[in-house]
């Protein structure tokens, strides 16, 4: 078949890679610019040359214009492939081949729809992720499911590796929605409205720490939050300091939430619903990273002990 591409960043390396690796003609690729936005720096990866490199078209554009859609048209394409591509595609397009357009999300659909799914699938304290392709529609994640693969979320696992798990299901996931569309076997599953759920792009307000949640909330996003992410952090004694590692305390412990009592190896903070009542399991805090850089094992940074607070 001849496949439009859309994609950005190392999801959609990885893909255009993926689609050089089948049988299929890919007649045209569309990136965006290379930007050195905190947002788009993440997982940076050059699209352009690959396409370049194997003789593929490129066009690279911030937005869907006039003349994308016009580039489109001309490469008359079956199917189009989108993954990361950042802003929506109008009917017009994604319509346009006679397969429609095909978009890979990292989330097992209908949940986890919008941004970072993965990270919030791990802080939310769910099981497994996955990767979806489904028909790009109207609606943001919304379309009718082709393809579904889940991946199981252990107790340790980064929301960086988690991220690169996810990576590696491409290459048989888009090999497998091509073959069902070329064959004529798709089989295509509406989405769920009632079990959707919607998650915004995250800010540097969504990395600060609460100490109000359990020692195992936390704990997971503490490492949901790893490199090359913003750190998740917090205040003390008046100096913003990132939390690199951490887990759940051995002991129970009370007070005040945020307190730091130098108990087991780390820094122990009391944390959780009803902290006085000494049930509740601390958060130990093993590595830290200081306002000035320097990384520093907890016990050490915190033989003063004190608080951990929301702001300075």
């Amino acid at each position: 078949m001849r496949v439009v591409f859309f994609g950005f960043q190392t999801w959609g390396y990885k893909t255009l890679q993926a689609l050089i690796d089948t049988d299929h003609q890919v007649v045209l690729a569309v990136s965006h610019p290379f930007s050195d936005e905190s947002y788009k720096a993440i997982w940076a990866a050059p699209v352009d040359e690959l396409a370049r490199e194997h003789g593929i078209p490129l066009h690279l554009t911030e937005r869907v214009d006039a003349e994308t859609i016009d580039l489109v048209k001309r490469a008359e394409p079956d199917v189009i492939v989108v993954n990361s591509w950042y802003y929506r595609m109008p009917a017009e397009l994604y319509n346009l081949p006679r397969h429609g357009t095909l978009n890979f999300h990292d989330s097992l659909l209908p949940r986890f729809t919008g941004f970072s799914p993965v990270l919030w699938a791990l802080i939310s304290g769910e099981s497994e992720f996955g990767l979806t392709v489904h028909r790009m529609d109207d609606g943001l994640d919304t379309g009718d499911i082709l393809v579904q693969r889940s991946v199981p979320i252990g107790p340790t696992d980064t929301g960086t590796e988690l991220v690169l798990r996810g990576m590696d299901l491409i290459p048989d996931v888009l090999t497998e929605a091509l073959t069902a569309l070329e064959s004529g076997t798709a089989i295509w599953r509406p989405q769920n409205k009632a079990e959707r759920t919607f998650f915004h792009k995250r800010s540097e307000r969504d990395s600060l720490l609460d100490w109000s949640w359990s020692a195992a909330a936390l704990a997971r996003f503490v490492r949901a939050l790893s490199d090359p992410y913003p750190r998740a952090f917090t205040f003390y004694r008046g100096e913003r300091i990132e939390v690199l590692e951490a887990h759940v305390s051995d002991a129970g412990y009370g007070g005040t939430p945020g307190r730091v009592i130098v108990q087991e190896e780390g820094g122990v903070v009391v944390c959780g619903a009803d902290p006085h009542r000494g049930g509740n399991r601390g958060l130990v805090i093993t590595r830290v990273r200081s306002a000035d850089g320097v990384e520093c094992n907890g016990e050490k940074f915190f033989r003063r002990g004190g608080y951990l607070t929301s702001q300075p």
